[in-house]
């Protein structure tokens, strides 16, 4: 399993958020029509894939805030993923910049009808990222392998807080990628929407 050091691993997950959260701000300043649009029967429109990360946030956020609040664990220099974390995480982060290569079914609950108020949709979002750096900051006097954060489609299984952190952020990643390329087919000029993996995370995954 991947070791870390735990506060250079919050550092630069706080740096990924930071990336999604101006990506998300780029989404404001779009045209609402267009991320409305549905490129095609089956697919998702920008603005749901936006909810669809608001959907994982409304579970995750509330369930680490909760845990940090009550868990006392001394602060561990060092953070080692576990066999589910790991496994998740690399399922969903994007090996490159430009597109998905592996689909994955979305479970029925955490897909949403293209007949959301943009903005409000964009808001939540834009306010998700900004207590997500709170919660990492918090993170950083805490155990990061001690706390355990159950999964959206089961309480079976927990991931560790530095594995669900790992899984949430890689998932934004993922999906404001695909947000990104779907305004694209609109016609909207992209160049602008921020880099949301560093050179170092895509010749990382690419080995991977």
């Amino acid at each position: 399993m991947a070791k870390f050091k735990s506060e250079e691993l919050l550092n630069e997950l706080a740096q990924d958020v930071r990336r999604i959260k101006e990506a998300a701000q780029f989404l404001v300043t779009a045209d609402k029509n267009k991320l409305a649009y549905c490129p095609e029967e089956g697919r998702w429109s920008a603005v749901q894939a936006v909810e669809h990360l608001n959907g994982y946030n409304r579970h995750y956020l509330p369930l680490i805030e909760k845990e940090l609040s009550l868990i006392t664990y001394d602060k561990n220099a060092w953070f080692t993923s576990g066999y589910w974390g790991e496994r998740f995480t690399k399922m969903m982060k994007p090996t490159n910049v430009y597109e998905i290569k592996n689909k994955m079914k979305t479970a029925k609950k955490m897909s949403f009808p293209n007949s959301l108020h943009v903005e409000t949709v964009l808001n939540e979002f834009i306010a998700g990222q900004d207590k997500l750096l709170q919660l990492l900051e918090l993170a950083k006097g805490k155990d990061l392998a001690k706390i355990h954060i159950p999964i959206t489609f089961t309480k079976l299984i927990k991931l560790r807080l530095g594995d669900t952190l790992r899984f949430l952020i890689a998932h934004e990643q993922r999906h404001m990628i695909q947000a990104r390329n779907t305004l694209k087919k609109t016609g909207v000029t992209t160049d602008k929407f921020p880099v949301l993996l560093s050179v170092t995370e895509t010749s990382q995954q690419q080995k991977k």
